[in-house]
């Protein structure tokens, strides 16, 4: 193996750690000190309807961190009408105020090395609880930590970017899972890529 190909192939590897760094999902649960302050500061932000209870829900699931990553499952009920604050100047469409919420969380997420795996519309019924909401769509979001997961609803709510989800949804179901199968592998998927990369580069100077 020459010079220029072995440093090719530790390029690839660099960028496969940088990844593997980035992407996370085994640190350390968080500390009693930090969970107290991180939900003493999500309360000072909270600007909509989160009420004592919701807040009571988060203090609870923080608080069993073991520092993996995880996917939060969500089933969503869209309202009839977008219910925005008085003069906000946004329309009543509720699909378009999540659209909204949705553009604006991209960057909250993925600097966190967070990001949906999943959305998909409700295309009928099949066994379904009588009592039980008309879902319209359900999506999966992949969060690196549960510490990740706190600072980016502090982020969210401090810059007002929940307000488009609560104008939009009427109904939510909100729970946290953890895959037994998946054929989704974020970092073999990545090894494959970098594999490939080092390969072709390779090949180029061949």
């Amino acid at each position: 193996m020459s010079h220029a190909h072995a440093l090719i192939l530790a390029s690839w590897a660099a960028v496969y750690l940088l990844f593997l760094w980035w992407w996370g999902g085994r640190g350390q649960p968080l500390t009693a000190p930090e969970l107290s302050a991180g939900l003493e500061k999500l309360q000072s932000v909270v600007s909509g309807p989160l009420s004592q209870a919701h807040l009571d829900e988060v203090e609870q699931f923080l608080s069993h961190d073991d520092g993996r990553e995880f996917i939060m499952a969500n089933a969503v009920l869209y309202r009839q009408q977008a219910l925005y604050p008085e003069n906000s100047g946004f329309g009543p469409d509720p699909r378009a105020a999540d659209q909204r919420y949705g553009k604006a969380i991209i960057w909250p997420l993925l600097k966190r090395a967070s990001l949906p795996i999943l959305i998909a519309r409700k295309i009928g019924q099949f066994v379904n609880d009588a009592q039980a909401p008309e879902w319209h769509y359900v999506a999966l979001v992949r969060y690196r930590s549960r510490r990740d997961f706190l600072n980016f609803a502090i982020e969210i709510e401090r810059r007002g970017i929940s307000v488009h989800k609560w104008a939009a949804i009427e109904q939510t179901q909100v729970f946290p899972v953890r895959p037994l199968i998946s054929v989704f592998s974020a970092r073999l998927n990545m090894a494959v890529i970098c594999a490939l990369l080092a390969w072709g580069t390779v090949q180029c100077l061949a």
